[in-house]
């Protein structure tokens, strides 16, 4: 009976030592699991900084003028006898374009010559031969088509950055991808009472024969010039507690993954088009993060996926 006893109780002891270093094993697999830390692995593009020119500017809409036009009227009044002229000819100074009869019941007169009083290209002829035509009838428009300005008219609330020679470029829907350079020349000292603007004359830097009298002008006028600034995509820039930065590659040893990257503090100057002049806190060549930000925090690990060369706007 005793052995029986002995028997059981040292059967019932190694089935639960067993069972104990059984459970051991787990139990120490699952701790090691728990204490091990996944760091995360960002997919970003990145951009290389480089110094380059912002210019901001204000958008308006102008038509195109000559300097120089003058309607050209008869010495006398009668009846027009003959044009020798069409619209788009060329004429020069004193050039006889019409003829006038002043003979009436009873009276006769020599055809009175018509002379055009400046040289240029005949922009309008209004004149039919057998019109009868007073002394301040217009008989044609002429025009020097090679000096064409452009006139602007400025809110009041940007002629504070007006100035004389300010630069601008010109562009028309005839030609959507070819810009013409212009300068101010002229700002008139007055606003209109009525409409609250001031008109600005712009001239062409160089004659162009693309360029004709009444187009309408879209004009970019350049009123602040940065040269060989730090620019870079805006969305570039987060904010975090109301002061910018961006995340910059801080650390990749000769092209390995994965990168660190640093929450960067800048300044920041003008924006133009979606690009953001960096006055403090980046040198040309620095990396910067532009697509992919938005989850970051400083000393993420990232996968950096392309790198950009150009200042183009990146979409989130």
């Amino acid at each position: 009976m005793n052995r029986t006893i002995k028997s059981t109780v040292i059967v019932v002891s190694a089935a639960m030592l067993a069972t104990s270093l059984l459970s051991c094993g787990p139990k120490n697999k699952n701790v090691a699991k728990k204490d091990e830390v996944v760091e995360s692995l960002f997919a970003v593009n990145t951009y290389k900084t480089s110094e380059g020119n912002l210019d901001d500017y204000l958008e308006f809409g102008g038509d195109v003028t000559a300097v120089n036009t003058v309607d050209v009227m008869p010495d006398m009044a009668g009846k027009v006898s003959n044009v020798l002229v069409n619209v788009g000819d060329k004429v020069s100074k004193n050039q006889v374009i019409a003829y006038v009869d002043a003979s009436r019941g009873g009276m006769y007169y020599a055809a009175s010559p018509v002379r055009a009083p400046i040289a240029g290209r005949v922009t309008a002829l209004p004149a039919t031969v057998g019109a009868t035509v007073a002394q301040s009838s217009s008989l044609a428009k002429i025009s020097r088509t090679d000096d064409l300005e452009v006139k602007i008219n400025i809110a009041e609330r940007f002629i504070s950055r007006i100035e004389n020679k300010q630069v601008a470029t010109i562009s028309f829907d005839a030609y959507p991808s070819v810009e013409f350079e212009a300068r101010v020349v002229e700002i008139s000292p007055v606003l209109d009472t009525l409409t609250r603007t001031m008109q600005v004359k712009l001239k062409f830097t160089k004659p162009d024969p693309r360029i004709k009298v009444g187009m309408y002008a879209r004009v970019k006028l350049v009123t602040e010039s940065v040269k060989n600034a730090i620019v870079i995509p805006s969305n570039a820039i987060v904010i975090r507690d109301q002061k910018t930065y961006v995340f910059m590659v801080s650390s990749q040893k000769n092209g390995e993954t994965p990168a660190k990257v640093k929450l960067q503090p800048i300044t920041v100057g003008i924006e133009v088009d979606s690009k953001t002049e960096v006055t403090e806190g980046l040198a040309a060549g620095d990396e910067i993060v532009v697509k992919g930000q938005s989850l970051l925090n400083d000393g993420s690990n990232v996968n950096i996926i392309s790198v950009l060369q150009s200042q183009v706007e990146v979409t989130e």
